[in-house]
């Protein structure tokens, strides 16, 4: 018997990217379902601020209202609301509300961000393919799919929350199914692109590249995008150090800007395959 055994290593170039929507490609600061998170838990007599329902952003959206109900602080409130902390039949009804309550403001979220349009459509016509995953369903996601169409956006596939068993982020059965609807099967060729740490962990547990994009993140605690424009240069820019903080200690291989500056990325990534590194 031998004592060497084959190892096979991709030398090939980036096949695909996997884009997150709100805070990487639409809705700038992820404020959609932020907003909607604070009214539904408001609909139900209990008050939690934006930066509590922000917590947990990037798990698909009935998990998230589970995890907000565990949080300690919000289950003393919702106690001394309702005689009892909250359980799954109170997770579900609130979720129940979400999904009309998202559905009926989305549109006003579904602004492209700066240089997505142009971008997307420079990689694509290199052959690189495009895919998306999110905690949003698949209702919400084709809200966004015909926005974004009409703005010059248009992956080749996406996958909503509800489209797969275990669609909850980190876990990385999305991207997954992503690269069946897309015909890849090279995990080391996939780039994923998020605005979160529960993204970038989807990256890890796929075995792709973890890139995380910080301008329009989640983790900017920007409430409207009115309040957005009226941030000076300098609280910009410590509020994007801070959120470039969180992506790389999560464990992204690259933190940048925004989708806009994906390509010296790119070109990097397939230096480094050339050379046989794997993410």
């Amino acid at each position: 018997m031998s004592d060497f055994v084959f190892n096979r290593t991709y030398r090939g170039k980036v096949k695909a990217l996997i884009l997150d929507w709100s805070g990487t490609t639409v809705d700038a600061y992820v404020v959609a379902p932020a907003v909607v998170f604070v009214e539904v838990f408001k609909k139900h007599g209990v008050e939690i601020s934006m930066p509590e329902a922000r917590g947990p952003m990037g798990l698909r959206k009935d998990l998230h209202i589970k995890m907000l109900t565990e949080e300690p602080e919000i289950a003393e409130r919702w106690k001394a609301v309702h005689g009892s902390t909250p359980g799954q039949a109170e997770v579900d009804a609130m979720f129940a509300d979400f999904v009309p309550m998202q559905l009926a403001c989305l549109h006003k979220y579904t602004d492209l961000l700066p240089g997505v349009a142009e971008v997307t459509q420079r990689i694509q016509a290199q052959g690189i393919k495009i895919g998306s995953t999110t905690g949003f369903v698949r209702s919400m996601v084709d809200v966004l799919e015909e926005a974004s169409a009409k703005q010059g956006y248009k992956p080749d596939a996406s996958v909503a929350g509800d489209e797969v068993v275990h669609g909850a982020r980190p876990t990385p059965h999305m991207v997954y199914k992503n690269l069946d609807l897309l015909g890849i099967h090279t995990i080391q060729s996939v780039v994923k692109v998020d605005d979160t740490v529960s993204g970038i962990g989807e990256a890890q547990n796929a075995g792709c590249w973890g890139v995380g994009v910080v301008r329009h993140s989640n983790y900017m605690d920007v409430d409207t995008p009115e309040q957005g424009a009226a941030l000076s240069e300098a609280e910009i820019a410590r509020r994007m150090a801070k959120t470039q903080d969180i992506l790389e200690k999560a464990g992204a291989h690259y933190v940048i800007d925004s989708l806009a500056d994906i390509e010296p990325v790119i070109e990097d990534i397939n230096a480094r395959l050339a050379r046989g590194e794997k993410p």
